[in-house]
């Protein structure tokens, strides 16, 4: 008896077509650029899981940096006063301070100067 595989390529293609809904033209259509753009699509967003990370800290320093400059110092001395005081506040809060709480933010600038 012969074996008939439609069953079980149609539910590769349904996979592949769920996989490219939103895309257009041969990336949707298509079940070869389909596989393609999914492949590619699928790393890209791996990829830029770790850059948002990256992107992110790199806003939370430079606001840190403007918030400590206000106040008479920069972002590594300030970082450098955290350390040597033993606070222990990462960049994203020391960000959220700088920017919505201008008063807490002094006293931790104020707190890392002591030394």
């Amino acid at each position: 008896m012969r074996v008939k595989r439609g069953v079980a390529s149609h539910k590769r293609h349904k996979k592949v077509r769920k996989a490219t809904k939103g895309m257009t033209k041969a990336h949707r259509s298509s079940i070869k650029r389909g596989k393609q753009a999914t492949t590619k699509a699928l790393q890209y967003a791996y990829r830029d899981r770790r850059n948002r990370k990256r992107t992110f800290r790199q806003l939370w320093n430079a606001r840190i940096n403007a918030g400590a400059r206000l106040h008479g110092t920069t972002y590594s001395r300030l970082i450098a006063g955290l350390k040597a005081a033993g606070i222990n506040l990462d960049r994203k809060i020391l960000a959220e301070l700088a920017v919505n709480e201008p008063k807490a933010f002094e006293a931790v600038v104020k707190a890392a100067n002591k030394k």
